[in-house]
């Protein structure tokens, strides 16, 4: 016969969560920065211009008790494409499947017409319960993260949007990024693990490694450049005769651009640019695959592929 003493209270039965969390926001609310600090790891491209996530890119956050796995939408925007409709569509798809949705608005921007449209737009999904994550704290100063806690939390009670809970976060100096997993948690169902441990996501490698070579060609490019790039891994082989103690993978991708104008952009003068590319986009590949890589890239032209149907199922979308 057991014995409880007040000193030796009964165990409490430990509840293990996993579910999925999406997060939200207009383009550049720094959504996929916040993913990568959550995982650990870079899992999601990031880059200055806005709207550069095309994928949901799914990062998994481990921990004993709970497993939260992360997709991250494109930003919601007035399409101006069929690229962009595409786009949209995929982020409602996901919010209508999603656990929990977190609401990504930056500290250093007032509350405008984009959030409001979004905030408009998820008090209409009743089922899933919304976080508010204020992003970017390190830009500002502490009186100007209040005024913007105060209009989020005004936003949630004009639109009748209960928020679970208002966070502010910075990712890139990693401010309660932890307490935002902490938060997001209790929120997932009660269930086994949904992924193996040590898995960061669920990508597969070659649209991992497109989408680094991605964020290396936009960096630096003018402005009307970034919807214009594509890019597709071809072939990925290990190289014939090589000693197993020194193995080097083969990987063949092509860079799509709109127009032949934009060619030269990301060649540069006499192809120093897409050298640079090829330099930055390998050591993160290679950073990925924990293998040398030989990296062949290839600038082709695929005339308005964000206007073409047949275009942009070529490409992934």
């Amino acid at each position: 016969m057991s014995v409880r003493t007040p000193s030796s209270p009964e165990p409490a039965e430990s509840v293990h969560r996993a579910g999925f969390a999406c997060f939200v926001g207009r383009p550049n609310a720094g959504k996929s920065t916040l993913t990568n600090a959550l995982v650990g790891q870079k899992v999601a491209i990031t880059a200055n211009q806005p709207q550069t996530t095309r994928h949901t890119v799914r990062g998994i956050v481990h921990r004993p008790d709970a497993q939260l796995i992360l997709v991250d939408t494109p930003g919601l925007h007035k399409p101006r494409t069929l690229l962009g409709e595409r786009l949209n569509d995929v982020v409602r798809t996901t919010w209508a499947e999603v656990d929990v949705i977190g609401f990504c608005l930056p500290a250093n921007e007032k509350l405008g017409p984009g959030d409001r449209f979004i905030a408009k737009e998820l008090a209409g999904i009743k089922k899933s319960p919304k976080v508010a994550i204020v992003t970017k704290t390190d830009l500002v100063d502490s009186k100007t993260l209040a005024e913007q806690l105060i209009a989020v939390d005004q936003l949630g009670k004009d639109l009748g949007i209960e928020w679970a809970q208002i966070v502010p976060v910075s990712a890139v100096g990693a401010k309660q990024v932890d307490l935002l997993a902490d938060l997001l948690i209790p929120l997932l169902p009660e269930g086994p693990a949904l992924y193996p441990e040590g898995d960061l996501t669920d990508e597969p490698e070659q649209v991992m490694i497109a989408e680094l070579i991605r964020e290396a060609a936009l960096e630096g490019v003018r402005d009307e450049l970034p919807h214009s790039i594509a890019v597709v891994v071809e072939e990925m082989l290990p190289r014939e005769d090589r000693p197993a103690d020194k193995p080097l993978l083969d990987i063949h991708a092509n860079v799509y651009i709109e127009r032949p104008s934009q060619k030269g952009i990301i060649i540069g003068p006499k192809g120093k640019r897409l050298k640079d590319v090829g330099i930055k986009s390998r050591k993160q590949i290679e950073a990925l695959l924990g293998t040398p890589v030989f990296l062949d890239l290839h600038v082709k032209v695929a005339k308005d592929w964000q206007r073409d149907p047949k275009q942009l199922r070529k490409l992934g979308f």
